[in-house]
């Protein structure tokens, strides 16, 4: 601009010589906008703001919860989506948080509904031991109220008494007979987690007569059993996924019962269990489920009876023991088909033959080391690193038996 200014003001003389410093252009192929980009007066997209909430929320924490209920306060376009969300999983430990949550989703009102039917997930408590306790009629009202509820985890207390306080001999009332009735009228559940920390051994029956529904059972605590007075017809309902932790080995009559509409749809896909079961259980579950299974957890597999027992199973995809005393015949005998593997070790574990399946298994996936008794100087170690590195094969390593676990979960293609 300065160059041109000056021009404006400056006169040639006649002996100057003027130069014509007009250059014509070629017109562009494409016509060029030079406006500024303007933001949308109504800020980010919702598509946008849901996609990012939905990548940001993946676990059920405190951290996730408190994320959402901020996001909830951002703006009136972001508050129900974020609600929602937070909507997905609820947890209800006492009559209070009951009542909050049965104002939030009244069926009476819109934005009631839409919450709701937004609850996939709800953790119960029911425990007298505690004020304001969760009352049975409305646990069972809490779930009426979520159409869309299909995981049920739910723990159950005992009440102690003053001197006789001895945790798993706690008395628990039974289910009433209204409070079942009342279930049945709900969501058809398909995943249940019990844990019951109390006396009473039939509440697992209760609940399985009213959700036929179910695919995956987990059952953690007091050991349950068919009452010796009562007939009870077979369990129809084909389980993919069962899971136990009990106080004691459930009895084999009780499995045949339980299992029995398993046994025969031959859908139990995945087995869990946390405590070493006996040979006889063992025995049970893999001549009877053997063929179907895809995915097998055990504390151990040292005697070659263990072993005998896993090489039915010639569909696993999924192996994982926790304790150092894996046998090295299971890995000479691993399925052509596996696909993760999952195994603890100390340092006078042998690791050669898991080296020799990581060559060999051309589906194998994943490994997954539980280092015990400061094994990460194990001598072979380094030799199933670079096998596993050489064959694109995860290898993963801890020392945290929790995070062992998590770190295999079950495909989720074989609970459906």
């Amino acid at each position: 601009m300065g160059l041109f200014n000056f021009l404006r003001f400056w006169t040639p003389s006649p002996k100057d010589v003027s130069f014509d410093l007009t250059v014509a252009s070629p017109s562009p192929k494409f016509p060029v906008s030079f406006q500024e980009p303007r933001v949308p007066t109504v800020g980010i997209p919702l598509e946008i703001v849901l996609y990012i909430l939905e990548t940001a929320c993946f676990d059920d924490s405190a951290s996730e919860a408190a994320f959402l209920t901020a996001c909830s306060l951002v703006s009136k376009s972001w508050s129900l989506p974020s609600q929602k969300l937070l909507f997905r999983r609820v947890q209800l430990c006492s009559q209070a948080a009951y009542n909050s949550f049965a104002s939030a989703v009244d069926r009476s009102t819109p934005r009631g509904r839409v919450l709701g039917d937004s609850v996939v997930h709800m953790r119960v408590v029911l425990d007298n031991n505690q004020p304001g306790p969760l009352e049975q009629a409305c646990f069972a009202r809490a779930v009426t109220l979520c159409p869309n509820l299909r995981e049920l985890n739910l723990a159950l207390y005992g009440c102690g008494e003053p001197g006789k306080d001895i945790r798993m001999r706690r008395p628990a009332p039974s289910f009433e007979r209204r409070t079942l009735e009342l279930l049945s009228t709900g969501p058809s559940i398909s995943s249940l987690r019990f844990s019951n920390w109390s006396d009473n051994d039939q509440s697992i029956v209760q609940l399985l007569d009213i959700w036929p529904s179910l695919t995956s059972l987990s059952i953690t605590g007091k050991t349950p059993h068919l009452s010796p007075g009562l007939t009870h017809a077979p369990y129809a309902c084909p389980l993919t996924r069962l899971s136990m932790n009990c106080q004691r080995e459930p009895s084999l009559e009780f499995l045949e019962w339980l299992l029995h509409g398993s046994s025969q749809a031959k859908s139990l896909h995945a087995i869990e269990l946390e405590r070493e079961p006996s040979l006889d259980m063992l025995d049970y579950l893999t001549r009877n489920h053997g063929e179907s299974l895809h995915e097998l957890a055990l504390p151990s597999c040292a005697t070659p009876e263990h072993v005998n027992a896993v090489m039915r199973c010639r569909s696993l995809c999924d192996l994982r023991t926790e304790r150092t005393s894996t046998s090295s015949a299971i890995f000479r005998s691993l399925p052509e088909g596996i696909r993760r593997i999952a195994f603890g070790i100390d340092q006078d574990t042998p690791l050669q033959h898991v080296v020799e399946a990581v060559k060999t298994r051309d589906e194998l996936e994943s490994v997954t080391v539980n280092i015990w008794d400061k094994a990460s100087n194990h001598r072979q170690l380094s030799a199933l690193k670079m096998a596993c590195a050489f064959r694109g094969v995860d290898l993963r390593l801890t020392s945290d038996v929790r995070v062992h676990r998590a770190m295999v979960p079950i495909t989720e293609s074989f609970l459906h």
